[in-house]
């Protein structure tokens, strides 16, 4: 089934808020729908399964591991109608474009990505593509200090807050990162 229109959709927030679940609900029902689906990831995302999408819950959905953004253009079936890109905030600006592309090809793109780092700062493409979509969800997750929704992502080194200048990227889960509210967030040498 071809769309009427393209449209881009962002699904972000913190790690642990359910953006992989929802990008994954959201793919189940359109290939319920006849759509036909593919699901980009960046190569660098390999923390569960390299040819899945999986989320913390453990809820997953075949996806193709991309080095960059442009290998998406030359990996897409002509008969695809719904494009999901995981993990985008890992990829360059180059993704930015290619979502506009594509949605001005009729094709329904959904990105999902975080919004900020671990310094609580705009994370790569996120913030333009969030700009450019028609539709942005922003989801949280909860404070592992109090219990409040939580909007960050927390690195911890040791059991310690990363400082500021620690490398922005480095690919983890629960044993790296929690989810803070905005009160309990700590970036030392900010």
């Amino acid at each position: 089934m071809k769309h009427h229109t393209g449209s881009i959709e962002v699904i972000t927030g913190s790690m642990f808020s359910g953006k992989t679940d929802e990008l994954i609900r959201r793919l189940r029902r359109a290939t319920i729908a006849r759509q036909k689906v593919q699901v980009f990831k960046p190569l660098i995302d390999n923390r569960f399964s390299v040819e899945k999408v999986t989320s913390h819950a453990g809820g997953e959905f075949a996806a193709i591991p991309v080095q960059s953004a442009q290998d998406i253009l030359g990996l897409l079936d002509p008969m695809t109608t719904v494009v999901a890109i995981d993990e985008a905030q890992f990829f360059d600006a180059a993704v930015i474009q290619l979502a506009q592309d594509l949605a001005d090809r009729g094709l329904r793109v959904i990105v999902a990505g975080l919004d900020t780092d671990f310094r609580s700062e705009p994370f790569g493409p996120m913030p333009t593509l969030m700009a450019k979509a028609e539709i942005v969800d922003k989801l949280h997750a909860i404070c592992m200090v109090c219990g409040e929704p939580a909007s960050r992502t927390q690195r911890l080194v040791n059991g310690q807050p990363a400082y500021y200048d620690d490398p922005v990227v480095i690919v983890g889960a629960s044993e790296m990162y929690e989810a803070r509210c905005r009160q309990h967030h700590e970036v030392p040498r900010k």
